[in-house]
Parts: structure tokens; C-alpha cells; sequence
């Protein structure tokens, strides 16, 4: 019998590698950077797992390997497809459920997790003209015209789905303001700071953990 996930079968998808993982990306997918590494360098889970925006599932499966269980969400059906054949692969499919909408929206009213996962889009973009709309490869970077205005609904909906003594570990550069993500995180009462950073040349890449008390006094 044929194997259905040759490298053959699977046309324009790149292979990339992680530790002893294979990962495979589709053409509209994000491809694992130096984001995507920073949290899976620093990744410690237990529990229950929420990822948002997938993309190839590389942190949700290294999440699963950790984990009672993963939800992992994107925005973009093509990723969703490539994380579910990422986790067929990598043997951890029967713990990852994988859905398709925006942010929290796929998930059912009052679920809530001992981790979530989001390495957030967060370049700024300028404003299109015109009808000019966004690429599905579009949604993984693209901040909106200050770099927050992904992270911010994150911000605003992410607390009610974390259990006490949960964290919240969020990937974004210093080009959309790291210290307004802290101040907001600590204005909804989770203990927010920065727990690792990547500097390059123009900004930082910096991985900022939020973790919910366990007693709010």
C-alpha cells in the first residue's frame, strides 16, 4: 500500500526540522521562524493546551508530546489541513483537536486551558487601497496598522479562557510596543513579563509569559 504522506504525494511542501520532528509546510502556511523557535525552546505544558494560529502545528505538537491534550486553532483552513497531517505524522493526532475561525471563536463557550500558545501576528502593515485584501499567508504577520490589533483582542478575550495558575506564553517583536502588551496583560490582574528575547538588528523578538494567580485577593 501506498504511503499516503510520502514526500512524493506531497508536492510543494517544504520539510523543515525540529530536534528529532519533521515538519512539513503547505504553500500559504507560515513557515517556522525564529518566533515559532523561541517558544519551542522555552515550552513547559501540562494539562490542557490551547494554541491559537497553528499554522504547520509545530508548537501544538511539541505541546502534545508534554500534554493530557491540545486545541489548536487558525484562521486559515490551509493551515489547519497542515497541522492535522503534521500531527498524523509526528503520532500525536488522537490528542490534538484542530479548528478553523479567528482567535477563540471556534472554541466552545467556557473552555478554558492550562497553557496558551500564540505567536502573534504582529508586524505593522499599511493600510491597503482599494479592494486590495489580505492572502491567507497574509494573516500570519500582518498587525494591522500599529502591529496590535491582533494582539490586543487577544489580549482582551485570553484571561476568561485561562485556568487559575495558568500561563499565557505570546510571541511579538518590540516593533508593536512589548511594554503596552505587558501593562495590559496586568491591567486584567496576570502577572505578565519578559522570559526570553531574540535581538536582531531593528528589533527584538521577545516570548512574554502571563500567568493567572491561583487566589485573585
Amino acid at each position: 500500500m501506498r504511503n499516503p504522506h510520502s514526500e512524493k504525494s506531497l508536492g510543494a511542501a517544504k520539510k523543515i526540522r525540529f530536534r528529532d520532528r519533521i515538519f512539513f509546510v503547505f504553500e500559504e502556511v507560515y513557515e517556522p521562524a525564529e518566533d515559532t523557535f523561541l517558544i519551542a525552546e522555552h515550552l513547559k505544558t501540562s494539562g490542557h493546551v490551547l494554541e491559537i494560529g497553528t499554522g504547520c502545528g509545530i508548537l501544538s505538537i511539541l505541546a502534545a508530546l508534554q500534554s493530557d491534550h491540545v486545541v489548536a486553532t487558525d484562521i486559515n483552513p490551509q493551515a489547519v489541513r497542515c497541522a492535522r497531517l503534521n500531527a498524523e505524522i509526528n503520532g500525536v493526532s488522537e490528542k490534538i483537536d484542530l479548528l478553523v475561525g479567528d482567535l477563540f471563536s471556534p472554541l466552545r463557550e467556557n473552555s478554558t486551558f492550562n497553557v496558551i500558545l500564540f505567536n502573534a501576528p504582529y508586524l505593522p502593515e499599511e493600510e491597503r487601497e482599494g479592494c486590495e485584501s489580505k492572502s491567507l499567508i497574509d494573516y500570519a504577520w500582518s498587525g494591522g496598522k500599529d502591529g496590535r490589533s491582533i494582539i490586543d483582542r487577544f489580549i482582551q478575550q485570553a484571561p476568561e479562557h485561562l485556568r487559575p495558575g495558568g500561563s499565557i506564553l505570546l510571541v511579538q517583536s518590540t516593533l508593536s510596543d512589548v511594554e503596552k502588551t505587558i501593562l495590559e496583560f496586568r491591567k486584567r490582574r496576570l502577572q505578565a513579563k519578559i522570559i526570553a528575547e531574540r535581538k536582531f538588528l531593528f528589533e527584538s523578538i521577545t516570548l512574554i509569559e502571563a500567568v493567572k494567580p491561583r487566589r485573585i485577593d
